[in-house]
């Protein structure tokens, strides 16, 4: 296909699944190509810049004869000191928004979260709010907060901005939520929390690259502003928990935690961790307040301002993305 022979596209954090596929989609379609992470992509027909974001020097190398950038890189976990965070969130958000503007980008499509928005109570139904660093919960949350309002503030006629906030990615290859989930439950470690009703949001993988080359698209139509990216089929936290392990083939969780004193555990967990109390180095907590938060609380988005701007809807629902899951992991 040729439909984007025209873009020449920087890609980062492309090493990641997010990255990698919206990059090979990008080649696909014709698209030129650059990545910028800190190791190999391992996508054909890219040109990879090795380096890291917070990087001046590599993201300059990465940025020549750019005229859109997908930003994905990211640091991402659930402990951690927060200077690790704020050196790639905020400070390399800020140097990649300097060297596009610098160069002549035009137009600028930001990977967020939205956890940005969440101060731990139910989300129903609820648009993309304004990212609050303050209030935000956890290192991550607050750091991709901070560089989300950067990415919106650097907003101009010439230089278009447009913020997606996938939520709960998952799919086959994602290491983040799917093998975290598979390896608990394989472990007998994955708890339920309360009675695990709670409705949530999830974004299948191939349907989240869908949506950011679709924010490719629609940022020359609608920028300046925030989109939460999902399937738009909520459903309850124990049954996506127990559909994701047993598509992994793991045994279906069955431990049960209150969910009031998961919360104060996972906080005690965080400091105690955060202190050099526990784990080794690289490991992360069993539980902290943020994840015991998002296994026993409702957070599901209005999606109707996202599809009309991104023209898009998902192609892959829940229930077929569990069984591609479950062919993944039987191959």
């Amino acid at each position: 296909m040729s439909a984007r022979r025209d873009l020449r596209v920087l890609v980062t954090g492309a090493s990641g699944l997010l990255g990698a596929g919206v990059a090979r989609r990008l080649v696909a379609e014709g698209a030129d190509v650059v990545t910028l992470q800190r190791r190999a992509s391992g996508v054909p027909g890219v040109r990879d810049v090795i380096g890291s974001v917070a990087d001046p020097a590599a993201v300059d190398r990465a940025m020549a004869g750019r005229d859109t950038v997908v930003h994905v890189a990211a640091k991402v976990s659930v402990s951690g000191p927060a200077a690790a965070y704020e050196k790639v969130n905020v400070a390399g958000t800020r140097t990649v928004l300097q060297a596009a503007r610098r160069t002549g980008v035009e137009r600028f499509v930001h990977l967020s979260s939205p956890s940005v928005a969440h101060a731990g109570a139910s989300i129903v139904g609820d648009g993309a709010g304004p990212a609050d660093p303050a209030r935000a919960r956890g290192h991550y949350a607050r750091t991709k907060a901070a560089g989300e309002l950067l990415a919106l503030a650097a907003d101009a006629r010439d230089f278009r901005v447009l913020v997606l906030r996938p939520h709960l990615m998952w799919g086959p290859g994602d290491t983040q939520l799917t093998e975290r989930i598979i390896e608990r439950a394989r472990a007998g470690r994955m708890p339920l929390l309360g009675p695990s009703a709670a409705l949530i949001d999830s974004l299948y993988s191939t349907n989240a690259v869908d949506a950011v080359v679709a924010a490719v698209d629609a940022v020359d139509r609608v920028h300046g502003e925030a989109l939460v990216v999902t399937n738009g089929e909520p459903r309850p936290v124990g049954e996506l928990v127990r559909g994701l392990a047993l598509a992994g083939g793991a045994p279906e969780p069955r431990m049960r935690i209150p969910a009031g004193p998961a919360r104060g555990a996972g906080a005690l967990i965080e400091r105690l961790w955060e202190a050099g109390g526990f784990g080794r180095d690289g490991d992360e907590p069993p539980l902290t307040r943020f994840l015991a938060e998002q296994l026993s609380t409702a957070h599901w988005f209005d999606q109707r301002r996202t599809r009309e701007v991104l023209r898009w809807a998902p192609a892959v629902s829940v229930d077929r993305g569990l069984e591609l899951l479950a062919g993944h992991y039987r191959g």
